[in-house]
């Protein structure tokens, strides 16, 4: 899992290999990739999880179909201990990041932990994290085992992460209804003070956003920093082809200014124009935090094609 060399291919399923079996089963490859890819290695861009895309096409059903085990049971009283940091790590990760880790201390066993660094060893040869040899780094690497940390952390004593990420679903609906207030609401609740998501920059907000919209991943494509004809936007959701009636969402994201600005930067930039193949209703987010407050404010409109 962290270095296979030539034994790279039977890690898993190869694209090419997932490739046949959705012409085969008529599947979409795109949707089995977000869900089941995610291993990369030097020698090959991607390896799939090869028990969870048979369950898939065989159900023709995209879901987790990680084995839960003990051995995970057993990590979570290390993650509620947030053993140096490694709380706020996972946090991190859950949101899209990638977290440093060195993996030479790590005894090869199940049970001798002596940093997080450890923990995350164990965790990458068990599956459940991404490892960049090049880089030394970890990140989740797909749908199916975010959800799996998801999990964890919504049953785990973390307060209020997992009533935030509980209520995603709650401040999506919010976007849905053009509530900007209560979409504020859910952002403030999952502004986490951590070390890795404290706010100084708009890159950071961006990570609370997608926490505080976890659940959109049920619904959407989720994009950061998506390429426009003039720039970036920061966030763009694109429903997946069995929500067409969801409307696609441009989200802007502005620090110590106002949302009404950021809405006026999409308008002004043209975002909506790089999605004209959408032809279903776009709603712009336009969402600002306030240091000197620590408020958050919130814009909803919706696009004129």
């Amino acid at each position: 899992m962290m270095n296979p060399r030539q034994l790279t291919r039977y890690v898993g399923f190869t694209e090419s290999e997932v490739e046949e079996l959705c012409e085969k089963y008529q599947m979409d490859l795109m949707e089995l990739k977000e869900w089941y890819d995610g291993y990369h290695f030097e020698q090959m861009d991607s390896i799939y999880s090869p028990k969870s895309v048979v369950e898939a096409v065989s159900s023709g059903i995209c879901d987790s179909y990680w084995n839960q085990t003990e051995t995970f049971e057993a990590l979570r009283m290390y993650i509620d201990m947030n053993f140096e940091g490694l709380k706020d790590d996972v946090l991190s990760m859950i949101a899209g990041g990638w977290v440093q880790v060195e993996t030479r201390s790590f005894t090869n066993d199940m049970t001798t932990f002596h940093s997080k660094d450890d923990v995350f060893t164990l965790l990458i040869h068990l599956g459940y994290l991404r490892y960049d040899f090049r880089d030394k780094r970890v990140c989740i690497p797909n749908n199916e085992i975010r959800g799996e940390y998801v999990t964890a952390v919504s049953v785990s004593e973390w307060g209020e992460v997992s009533k935030a990420l509980k209520n995603s679903a709650d401040t999506l609906k919010a976007i849905w209804q053009n509530r900007p207030s209560e979409v504020a609401e859910g952002i403030q609740q999952a502004h986490f003070e951590t070390s890795h998501l404290q706010y100084n920059d708009e890159n950071a907000l961006s990570y609370t956003i997608s926490l505080a919209l976890y659940a959109a991943r049920n619904f959407y494509q989720v994009y950061r920093e998506f390429p426009t004809g003039k720039g970036f936007a920061d966030m763009v959701f694109i429903p997946r082809k069995k929500f067409p009636e969801k409307p696609a969402l441009v989200v802007e994201l502005k620090w110590d200014k106002t949302a009404e600005g950021a809405i006026e930067q999409i308008k002004r930039r043209e975002y909506g124009k790089s999605l004209s193949e959408y032809q279903g209703n776009l709603l712009l987010v336009g969402v600002n935090y306030e240091k000197d407050t620590r408020a958050h404010s919130c814009q909803i409109e919706e696009f004129q094609k």
